[in-house]
């Protein structure tokens, strides 16, 4: 299966038409004011991946996160109940942060300061000499961020009426992402990364090909000859704040080297005897999540966090459906999740140029052609979300 079946997909001409043309403005990318409009009107509204449930595999596995963005401490927490919640790191006495280490497994969290001692499903259990605080424990409990949990991706987010599911935002893309590694992931390989430019800026290099056989020449030319030169998508898709696109291959792509046979073979081998057969999946998620599944059996995602108008922390994961359990099984995870972290890795010089001559301001205008219809699209649709959230508080007054 080489396309998205849970997406349109259209032929790059007829896709081109459903995108406005002409330049755009560039204030989005690097003026202050604006972030803190995305901030409000996107980050603080949509759902957000913020990790995967084979990290919390037991009642009382927990793991934390540092959500700059929202200024938040975050402590997300497998009950009792078999149920995944997230809580604010905070004591609700008078606000210290009550775990320090990135993860663990605990069936309470006390706080340091004066030992206020929550449940892993946030209730206060005690609290030293509470009874002269003139307040009911459940008033005291630890405050919640909503949680939901898609094809094994755990989501929040920070707005306490979400507006939709997290099944409905991603909309028919839910159903193809249930069918990804990611679904029934025990293990993963992570790398994280920071990185002087702007979550768009960043997001954008990795939504279109035009730089493949200037910035990949070597590691891109799976993807480029002589009938695509630049590597084009054959197709692209959208739906609703979403984007996919399906990439074309080179027929007679350049015969690779012998580290990379070796480990590309024998992940086909053990992805056929262990009966993966998972789509070929390239999609963009709003706001700043992609998703990319390779056959045999291998998946990453790269998710995009805003750490201010021109700096972003990005995570990427490749998922395992199997822990391993041998030599072969291991050289073959690990020589793809470096395969793809030196791809990637080649982009971040011209991402940061590319922030710095945007901060600048020299350029007052950006340029999109027909195959970086997605950038466009984002961009659109960040518009979209910010002219609504001023809409609403406009209303409100």
């Amino acid at each position: 299966m080489n396309v998205q079946q849970s997406i349109t997909m259209l032929p790059t001409g007829e896709a081109a038409k459903l995108r406005g043309k002409g330049p755009l403005p560039s204030q989005p990318y690097h003026d202050p004011a604006w972030w803190e409009l995305e901030r409000k009107a996107i980050f603080m509204r949509n759902w957000i991946h913020v990790g995967h449930v084979c990290e919390i595999p037991e009642p009382g596995s927990f793991i934390r996160r540092e959500i700059e963005f929202a200024r938040a401490s975050l402590l997300i927490v497998r009950g009792r109940d078999g149920e995944v919640r997230t809580f604010h790191n905070v004591c609700t006495h008078r606000g210290t942060q009550l775990v320090e280490e990135a993860g663990g497994r605990r069936s309470q969290f006390s706080c340091p300061y004066h030992m206020w001692t929550f449940g892993a499903d946030g209730r206060l259990l005690s609290a030293p000499d509470f009874e002269r605080f003139h307040v009911g424990k459940d008033a005291c409990a630890l405050r919640q961020v909503r949680t939901e949990v898609l094809a094994g991706l755990i989501f929040i987010n920070f707005d306490p009426e979400p507006r939709q599911s997290v099944r409905a935002f991603f909309g028919p893309i839910a159903d193809e992402m249930e069918r990804l590694p990611s679904a029934s992931a025990v293990d993963f390989t992570e790398w994280t990364y920071e990185i002087p430019a702007n979550w768009k800026t960043n997001f954008d290099n990795f939504q279109e090909n035009y730089h493949l056989r200037f910035i990949h020449p070597r590691t891109g030319a799976q993807t480029i000859g002589e009938e695509n030169p630049f590597g084009y998508p054959t197709h692209y898709g959208f739906s609703g704040p979403h984007r996919s696109q399906t990439l074309w291959r080179n027929p007679d792509p350049p015969e690779m080297g012998p580290t990379l046979m070796l480990g590309y073979g024998l992940a086909a081998a053990q992805a056929q005897h262990d009966g993966l057969n998972f789509p070929k999946t390239d999609f963009k998620l709003f706001p700043a999540f992609h998703i990319v599944s390779l056959p045999p059996g291998q998946q990453f995602s790269h998710t995009h966090y805003p750490l201010g108008p021109d700096r972003t922390r990005g995570v990427v994961r490749l998922y395992w459906t199997k822990k391993p359990d041998s030599a072969s099984r291991l050289f073959a995870q690990e020589m793809g999740a470096m395969s793809i972290r030196d791809v990637l890795s080649e982009d971040r010089f011209a991402v940061q140029s590319g922030q710095r001559g945007l901060n600048s301001g020299a350029v007052e205008q950006v340029r999109f052609q027909d195959h970086e219809m997605l950038l466009r699209h984002l961009y659109e649709t960040v518009q979209e979300q910010v002219a609504d959230y001023l809409a609403e508080q406009e209303a409100a007054e």
